[in-house]
């Protein structure tokens, strides 16, 4: 699986970051872009769906592979 972040809707408010370090990266504003190419490793999965849930602007998506 993959996460992708829209970035018309994120607001830079770094929940997904601060939740999973390792899936996000951040620009120079803050606003969140997914980490390499977005792939999810198996041990992370649970992760990357409680960032999903926690961020403010459902920026977020997860695409199944």
């Amino acid at each position: 699986m993959r996460i992708r972040v829209n970035p018309d809707n994120c607001q830079g408010h770094n929940r997904c970051k601060t939740i999973a370090p390792d899936l996000f990266d951040l620009d120079d504003f803050g606003n969140a872009s997914a980490a390499g190419d977005g792939l999810v490793p198996a041990d992370q999965e649970d992760a990357a769906r409680l960032a999903i849930e926690n961020c403010p602007e459902f920026a977020i998506e997860l695409i199944a592979d």
